[in-house]
């Protein structure tokens, strides 16, 4: 394999990381029937998604019920075309497991591209006030469909009676690639999974110092790998957190994965956990390669340096018998993993590069939650934790 080009003073998910992966049913997420996926919104496909929170990480709640942020778009014969038109949707999450539709969180024509990629929420209570981070893909007007990335943040008015956002300011971009640690994501073609990253922000607020921090999907500038994956970081400069300093990667992938997708910070039990999301298709070709799956570190600092749980960074993998049914996680405070379902019951022998084979399969749904336990540098699944929606 390449060797890494990266600085010693970032943490490195290695190819001897991935190697060492054994299957362990500890570290296997619940099978999912797929006579149990319903589309909970007919007619339109969802999958990424993310909670409103409070500045402590934790969800925040409304008389039990959650707000979420969720990619969506017309189910078009290719669900797999779905990144082309995807917008941000607004739903509740009620504490009987039942979801609700508000509508699209942004106004038609408000984005300062052309879709509407994932990102993170931040509820402001004593305003009644939403922050939006959220990643911008392509340029207004484009014809073509470009895989640009830009990362912006915008505020808005909640209105607890119906859960609609309004009154947003106008988008703010945040934190911009340095072109020195990240590279500058203004690709006008590409395939999903072999793009280059600049984008899915997730803010923390570290409880040691209270400082805040967003944490992002990148690509490593200095690298000469074709797989060059990276999480970044910035930190806040003012209260108002609308003003970041862009800081060095916290975790290379050099030589080994493209995309290590939506990845977000807990801090418990006295430790740092970094998790992200990250597929077998997005492994470099010359080396191991590891399962659709929840992957993770744990750190004593939010700087790092940061070690892979288990000692190979896989926390969650989908079943063997269903390597495809779920992905893009996020893990909320209470540890429970929440996700979409992609293509259930199918294997790499039995997936067809076929539009209408995808759409016959395609879940395009909240998968059923699961929960992960953590303990040090050890994580895995919590069978008993695995109660679905």
């Amino acid at each position: 394999m390449t060797q890494p080009s990266v600085p010693p003073s970032i943490s490195t998910w290695r190819a001897d990381h991935i190697g060492a992966i054994a299957p362990s049913a500890q570290n296997t997420i619940p099978l999912i029937d797929p006579a149990d996926v319903h589309p909970i919104l007919p007619g339109i496909d969802l999958w990424d998604l993310w909670p409103l929170q409070n500045a402590d990480g934790s969800t925040t709640l409304f008389n039990g019920a959650s707000l979420w942020f969720v990619l969506c778009a017309p189910a078009l014969p290719d669900p797999e075309a779905r990144h082309d038109i995807v917008r941000i949707r607004l739903m509740t999450h009620a504490a009987d497991s039942t979801w609700r539709d508000h509508g699209h969180a942004l106004p038609d024509g408000f984005n300062p591209g052309s879709r509407e990629w994932a990102g993170s929420a931040l509820w402001h209570p004593e305003a009644g006030d939403v922050t939006l981070f959220y990643t911008v893909a392509g340029y207004p007007g484009e014809e073509a469909r470009s895989f640009a990335q830009r990362l912006f943040q915008t505020t808005g008015k909640l209105n607890t009676d119906d859960f609609t956002i309004t009154g947003w300011s106008a988008p703010h971009e945040n934190i911009i690639a340095d072109n020195v640690h990240y590279t500058l994501v203004n690709q006008r073609e590409g395939a999903p999974g072999f793009i280059k990253g600049f984008r899915d922000p997730a803010h923390f607020r570290d409880p040691k110092d209270g400082a805040t921090y967003i944490v992002f999907t990148g690509s490593l500038k200095a690298s000469t790998h074709a797989f060059n994956g990276c999480i970044g970081i910035a930190r806040a400069t003012n209260d108002a957190l609308t003003e970041w300093q862009i800081l060095p990667p916290i975790l290379s992938a050099d030589g080994l994965n493209n995309e290590q997708e939506r990845p977000l910070l807990i801090h418990r039990g006295g430790h740092y956990y970094l998790f992200w999301s990250t597929q077998r298709k997005v492994f470099a070709p010359d080396g191991p390669s590891g399962p659709n799956g929840v992957y993770g570190a744990v750190a004593d600092d939010v700087l790092g340096p940061w070690r892979p749980l288990n000692g190979t960074g896989l926390v969650a993998a989908n079943p063997d018998d269903a390597p495809f049914q779920t992905y893009s996680w996020w893990v909320d405070a209470d540890l429970d993993v929440w996700g979409f379902i992609d293509y259930p019951a199918c294997t790499a022998e039995t997936k067809v590069d076929d539009p209408a084979w995808r759409r016959a399969h395609f879940g395009g749904t909240p998968a059923p939650t699961f929960r992960i336990a953590l303990d040090g540098d050890r994580a895995w699944v919590d069978q008993a934790g695995a109660e679905g929606q």
